[in-house]
């Protein structure tokens, strides 16, 4: 290797958060997650999706160090997962939920955590303020809701002051406000220099937030990139509805005779293909005795190229 492709190959890796090259782990059972590759560049938010059981939680235990894998390595901020030690101080993380005692207030919970690690005290205050729980911190734990609950678990993730963030379904279980106050508070990490990856099956919402996404299929990366280049490589999608749910099916035989692929989910016609091909199909269906209740072409989303590239069609 030249000198110069040297020095920027060391210039790409340290401006990588997270590099993962060939990362396995097999079970008895077979590979929950196989020989996966993805970067993730810093002060980044990078969306971590694929159905259940697809392997997120395991590969995101591999970062941090919980379990070992079987093949493949990853560096996170440069350092080998073998050695956990030497990058952990710098990563915050939360899997599984916050766990805080019911009775102490979300202050006293987190001067707890930040005293069992080590963590400087007056840093307490400020990441009350920074989660959007000012006036809330001496409030006991057992009185929040759960997007509370959710942010004070981020503000315990926090503590370490990380340059890596690391979550596994930080929005489960809220309701859309709570959402959007989780969501606003990562876009103003990300905007801070902190580096977030974030699983979650809200794919409308990691939409909304990631600037890169790495998608898994049964422990196989089927894409790691940019959300943009993702989404300009799908074909453009028309969603139709019918008077008579029964028609949706022939719908569905008109686009496939066509050459389109089309699905249904939700009651909706789901069909590939151009904006223009939307006249085409209201005709033959006019012709078909079929009523339309709905035609709108779109630009593919993500929540589309997911089901598209996982086949994972619920």
């Amino acid at each position: 290797m030249s000198i110069l492709r040297f020095a920027r190959y060391i210039a790409h890796m340290t401006s990588l958060a997270i590099s993962v090259k060939d990362l396995s782990k097999k079970y008895d059972s077979g590979f929950a997650v196989s020989h996966a590759n993805f970067e993730v560049p810093l002060g980044t938010i990078c969306g971590f999706v694929g159905p259940n059981g697809a392997g997120k939680t395991t590969t995101i235990r591999m970062l941090l160090g919980l379990i070992s894998p079987t093949g493949g390595t990853a560096e996170i901020l440069g350092e080998s997962i073998s050695h956990p030690e030497k990058y952990l101080s710098s990563v915050g993380a939360m899997i599984e939920g916050p766990a805080f005692y019911p009775a102490l207030s979300g202050e006293e919970n987190l001067k707890v955590l930040a005293t069992l690690g080590g963590f400087p005290i007056e840093r307490v205050n400020e990441l009350i303020t920074t989660v959007g729980l000012a006036g809330r911190g001496g409030s006991k734990y057992k009185t929040y809701s759960l997007g509370m609950k959710q942010r004070l678990g981020i503000a315990a993730a926090l503590l370490p002051n990380p340059k890596i963030l690391i979550l596994d379904e930080p929005t489960n279980g809220l309701d859309p406000e709570g959402i959007q106050e989780v969501r606003d508070l990562l876009k103003k990490l990300a905007s801070s220099g902190t580096t977030v990856f974030v699983s979650s099956h809200l794919l409308s919402e990691l939409e909304l937030i990631s600037e890169y996404i790495v998608m898994l299929r049964k422990g196989e990366v089927v894409f790691a990139g940019a959300m943009k280049e993702l989404l300009l490589q799908q074909q453009p999608v028309i969603l139709v509805k019918t008077e008579n749910l029964a028609d949706l099916k022939k719908i569905v035989e008109i686009a496939q005779a066509d050459g389109h692929h089309a699905t249904i989910r939700s009651e909706v016609a789901h069909i590939e293909g151009p904006a223009e091909w939307a006249g085409t199909l209201n005709r033959k269906a006019f012709d078909a005795g079929i009523t339309l209740t709905q035609l709108a072409p779109q630009l593919p989303n993500l929540e589309e190229t997911f089901f598209e590239m996982t086949g994972d069609r619920s």
